[in-house]
This record gives structure tokens, C-alpha cells and sequence, in this order.
């Protein structure tokens, strides 16, 4: 049988202990209820003994004195007691009221709370969902512990394939490899800045603008850390891959893209319903699955009056609305030679959204900025189709400025060269992009003219810690000055930056410092 122990007396009892204790508590609720009316009772009947006392001594004076000294005493005591019980029960009074008042408060400030964290949770929700930066927290395991819809969709994988996976599962060892020392410091409690070009282990390649954050505990120890990317994918990127692919192949004797086109293929059959990736690429264009965005270029300093200009990016929608990064519709149309056919669709839906009165006359004395692959550099047949649709639509060709890669100048000087004076003969503009990446040299831009050098992002975002960088980004300027040539600044990522261009001379400034792209075409 179960038994209790009373710790102050010592009691210890089984079920018949309890009916007891009970049976105790009962009675003395009895007496306590009773109280009142023995005491008035005990009053009475001291003045009923004092009454008959009186009658029966004659008149004694020392019986009298006695018994009205003890009936004042008693009605004095029953006085007191019956202002102590007022009092208690005043007190209690209170006390109750005043918890009253504690619970209702207590019960508003708990909805009030739940109502916040539902509102803070539905806006936490919309910005996991909207964000485009990729977020992503590991914790000292290198495990991961969380993730937003921007990361899931970048790796085209389900969220069950991601919680709680270590990042050389998720990434895939390659990738992993490429990181590891910055996880590392990560890990020491370094805040990490870095330009990351990576092949993933399906073979889509991306370059990557990445910031490490790390996690602290109540300790101060390192809980883990944020890894927050975003995809800054340029076409250059996929031509110097697929030049070191070519390389690899030759060095081992085997086809070194052959993994590569295995998924290209395999990823656009899952997209699109069909094997034939080229066909299919084509009708993707044609039934209005890709976008256009654009991306502000700044004038420096920031509002100065002075005309803004614009980069226009491609962005491909998948089936569930999200956007694919250029990383991995890129090879596709690399591989299957349709990468002029898509710059055509970007230049032609470009102009067609200038010639609009409206747009044209808000942007007036903007360009926008397109660029174009080494395979539209080498299309004969691409001039004369510029030609044709600025004069269909009546628009100006010097509203477009075509972009070429310093990298794609440096390996194919002549076609490039031949590339630029047909479309400057159609009234274009010309920059180049990624100078100063791997090397500084003005050499490459003498025999024709370009108006802008835009200033390779991985200098810019290094130009405030690193004093080479630095270097570099001024010089670039001087020079540029000195020939007629705008720069640009590409991944201005700070104000800090954006402040530090100014004070240089730097003409213009791309990033998301600036701002972040937005559709053209809604």
C-alpha cells in the first residue's frame, strides 16, 4: 500500500492517513465556523451569571466590581477579535484583488506576446521565403542546422536532404575542399569575406560572393557560424571552366565534360519533360519562361544628378515560380550552341521595352548594359540583326552597351576586335568586363575603343583590407582617365566602399551595396 510521510510530525500513512488527515481538517473547519457563536455565547452568559449574582448577593459592590470587570474584559476581547477578522479579511480582500489585477495583466501581456511571435514568425516566414541571399547556419560540427528557401532552391534539393547533413554532403567534397580554411577560421571566430568559383559535384558551376558569420553562445565560445552567399555567376566563368575542363581532358586522356553534359542533360529532362535539351531550351524562350532583370549602375557620387545606367540579367522561372541563377542554365545553352539565340531574345525584348514612350523618356540618358557570349562575339550574323531591330523599332543604338569579358579579349583578340567595330558602327556602346581579374594590361584596349572598364568585383571587395587591391583599383582609374574611359566598380557591396570609390574618382558603382536587381519587364 502507498504511504505518505509528514516531514514536520514525523506521520507516516497509507490511504486511512489520509481519510484522518482529512477527518482533522473537516473538524477543524467545524470549530472555526462555531467560533463565533460560543464566543457570543460566553459573553451572554457572563451577563446572565452577572444579572443573577447581583440578585443573589444583595446588591455586593465586590461581586458587582468583579463581574463587570470581567464582562468588560470579555466584551474587549471579542472587540479586538472581531477588528483582527475585519482586518484579515480586508487584507485578504486586498490580496485577492490585487492578484486578480496580477492574473488579468499576466493574461493580456501573454496574448499580446503570443499575438507578437505569431506576427514576428509570419514575417520571418516572409523573409525566408523572399530573401535572396542564401542563408545557411552550421554549428561546430559543421552540421547543419538551418536554411532558407533561397539555399534549398540553389541546390535544387528538399529540405530533408539538407537539415542536419554536414556541408561536405551538401556541397559535395570538391566544393567543400575549395572552403575548408574558410570554415576553419570560421570556426576560430572570423568573420570571412570571399569570391568563390565552384563546380559543383553535378557539374553546375557557379561564382559565389560569400560571408562567413560566426555564431557566439551565453559562453562566449563559437557556436557555429552563417554561411550567406550570393550567385554572382558571369559567362566568363563557364568559358574559363570549360577551358580547364578541355585541359583536364587532355591531360588524362578522357572527356572531361562528359559528367558535365551527363547533367545538363539529365537536369533539363527533369525541367522540362524532354530529352532533347536543345529544342527544349528553345521553347522555354519562346513560351516566356525566362525574365528579364536589371541591376542599377550608380553614378559616384551616389545622387549626384548625374544619368544612372543599367546591367540586364536573365533569370530562367521554374515550374514552382522560383528563379534559376545563370549557373545552371548557362552550360546548357554553352553546350548546345544557343547562346546567341538567347542574347538575341535579351537585345530584342530589351528594345522593345525602351521603345516604349513611357520607359524611355523616365531612364532618358540611361544604357543598359548587356552581355554577350564568345559564341555571339563570333556570330557573323549578329550585327546585321542588331542593325534590323533598332530600325524596326526606331531606337537609337546608343542606348545599349554590350559587355565583353577581359578573359574572352585576352584568348580571341581579332574576333573580339571585329565584334566591337560592328556594333560601335551601329551607334553601341562597349565595355569591359572583369579588368584587372587576373592581370592589368591597357595594351589589350589599344586599336579600338571601349567607353567602360568595369573593375573586376573580387579587387573592389577586397580594396578596404587588402592595400594591393587598393592600389590597383586607383591605378586602374588614373589610367582610364587618362585614355577617356569611364570605370565601373562591380560588387560594391558597402557604404564604406561606395564612400571610398568617391574619394578615388571611380565613376560608377554596381552591387548590392547599391542595389539589388529588380524585373524590368513586369
Amino acid at each position: 500500500m502507498p504511504s505518505c510521510y509528514n516531514g514536520s510530525t514525523g506521520f507516516r500513512a497509507g490511504r486511512g492517513g489520509h481519510i484522518i488527515a482529512r477527518g482533522v481538517y473537516m473538524r477543524g473547519g467545524i470549530f472555526r465556523s462555531v467560533r463565533v457563536y460560543l464566543v457570543s455565547a460566553a459573553v451572554i452568559g457572563t451577563a446572565v451569571a452577572l444579572v443573577s449574582t447581583i440578585y443573589l448577593t444583595q446588591d455586593s459592590l465586590q461581586w458587582i466590581a468583579f463581574l463587570t470587570g470581567i464582562l468588560i474584559a470579555s466584551v474587549l476581547a471579542e472587540a479586538v477579535r472581531s477588528s483582527r477578522s475585519e482586518w484579515a479579511l480586508l487584507r485578504r480582500t486586498a490580496q485577492l484583488s490585487s492578484t486578480k489585477e496580477k492574473l488579468e495583466l499576466e493574461t493580456s501581456l501573454r496574448k499580446s506576446a503570443d499575438e507578437k511571435i505569431a506576427d514576428a514568425r509570419a514575417r520571418l516566414q516572409l523573409l525566408d521565403e523572399t530573401l535572396l541571399t542564401m542563408v545557411v547556419l552550421f554549428d561546430v560540427e559543421g552540421n547543419c542546422r538551418y536554411h532558407n528557401r533561397a539555399f534549398r532552391e540553389w541546390l535544387h534539393l528538399k529540405a530533408e536532404f539538407i537539415d542536419g547533413r554536414h556541408m561536405r554532403e551538401i556541397f559535395g567534397t570538391k566544393a567543400y575542399a575549395g572552403i575548408a580554411t574558410a570554415v576553419r577560421q570560421s570556426l576560430d571566430g572570423q568573420a570571412v569575406h570571399y569570391e568563390h568559383l565552384q563546380e559543383m559535384s553535378g557539374g553546375a558551376v557557379y561564382r559565389l560572393r560569400v560571408e562567413h558569420v560566426p555564431q557566439f553562445g551565453a559562453t562566449g565560445k563559437v557556436t557555429g557560424f552563417y554561411f550567406l552567399a550570393e550567385d554572382i555567376t558571369r559567362r566568363d566563368d563557364l568559358s574559363l571552366t570549360a577551358k580547364s575542363a578541355t585541359l583536364s581532358a587532355g591531360d588524362s586522356g578522357t572527356d572531361g565534360r562528359a559528367d558535365q553534359e551527363m547533367f545538363l542533360d539529365a537536369f533539363f529532362e527533369q525541367i522540362g519533360g524532354r530529352k532533347d535539351a536543345g529544342k527544349q531550351f528553345i521553347a522555354a524562350i519562346e513560351q516566356g519562361e525566362f525574365r528579364l532583370y536589371c541591376q542599377l549602375i550608380s553614378p559616384l557620387p551616389v545622387n549626384s544628378g548625374k544619368a544612372a545606367h543599367y546591367e540586364i540579367l536573365v533569370r530562367l522561372i521554374e515550374e514552382e515560380g522560383s528563379t534559376m541563377p545563370p549557373g545552371a542554365f548557362f552550360p546548357l545553352a554553352e553546350k548546345n550552341g544557343l547562346m546567341p539565340y538567347l542574347d538575341r531574345w535579351v537585345v530584342q525584348h530589351v528594345l522593345e521595352w525602351a521603345s516604349n514612350p513611357q520607359n524611355f523618356n523616365r531612364d532618358k540618358g540611361s544604357l543598359y548594359f548587356i552581355n554577350v557570349a564568345l559564341a555571339t562575339i563570333g556570330d557573323p550574323e549578329f550585327p546585321g540583326f542588331l542593325k534590323n531591330t533598332l530600325d524596326e523599332l526606331g531606337m537609337p543604338g546608343s542606348i545599349l552597351c554590350f559587355e565583353v569579358s577581359d578573359t574572352d579579349l585576352s584568348a580571341y583578340a581579332p574576333r573580339v576586335t571585329e565584334f566591337i567595330r560592328e556594333v560601335r558602327q551601329c551607334g553601341c556602346r562597349v565595355a569591359l568586363s572583369g579588368f584587372g581579374r587576373d592581370s592589368v594590361s591597357f595594351d589589350r584596349i589599344r586599336g579600338f575603343q571601349v567607353e567602360f572598364l568595369k573593375i573586376d568585383g573580387g579587387t573592389i571587395l577586397n580594396m578596404l583590407s587588402n592595400p594591393v587591391d587598393f592600389a590597383k583599383v586607383v591605378s586602374i582609374d588614373r589610367v582610364a582617365k587618362k585614355i577617356g574611359v569611364k570605370t565601373i566598380a562591380e560588387l560594391v557591396e558597402s557604404d564604406e566602399i561606395v564612400s571610398k570609390l568617391s574619394e578615388v574618382g571611380v565613376d560608377f558603382a554596381q552591387g548590392f551595396g547599391i542595389s539589388h536587381p529588380r524585373r524590368l519587364i513586369e
